[in-house]
């Protein structure tokens, strides 16, 4: 599976997660048709939920004007993924975890989510 497919369906698993009572592996599970799961999909999936309180509060020590409870959820997912991808994944260089993040939130997100996602994430560099 290619690195921007997985995170889509890790995108779309952890969103499961805060919008409905699901378990992880179920919801990885619900997003891939494979029964052998990516090791890249399962790694983010299970690093954002591990360290989810610190991503958030990483996250949230760079908003301007905005407190982390108010953020949408598909923005605080794709912040989560690519905080997580910046700060435990030596494997991804900071910038592409950007670039993903801000690619995700035009597919799933609002309008201008694209850009919010852009410039919070550039903070935190």
């Amino acid at each position: 599976m290619k690195r921007r497919t997985a995170r889509e369906k890790a995108f779309q698993a952890l969103f499961q997660t805060i919008t409905e009572d699901i378990d992880t592996d179920e919801a990885i599970q619900h997003v891939v048709e494979d029964p052998e799961v990516d090791p890249f999909l399962n790694d983010l999936v299970h690093g954002v939920t591990d360290y989810r309180d610190d991503l958030d509060q990483w996250i949230a020590g760079h908003l301007d004007n905005w407190t982390f409870p108010r953020l949408p959820k598909v923005e605080k997912t794709v912040l989560r993924m690519a905080a997580y991808e910046m700060k435990h994944n030596e494997d991804v260089p900071t910038q592409v975890a950007i670039n993903e993040a801000v690619e995700l939130a035009k597919i799933f997100g609002e309008e201008d989510s694209g850009k919010f996602v852009n410039g919070v994430l550039s903070k935190m560099i």
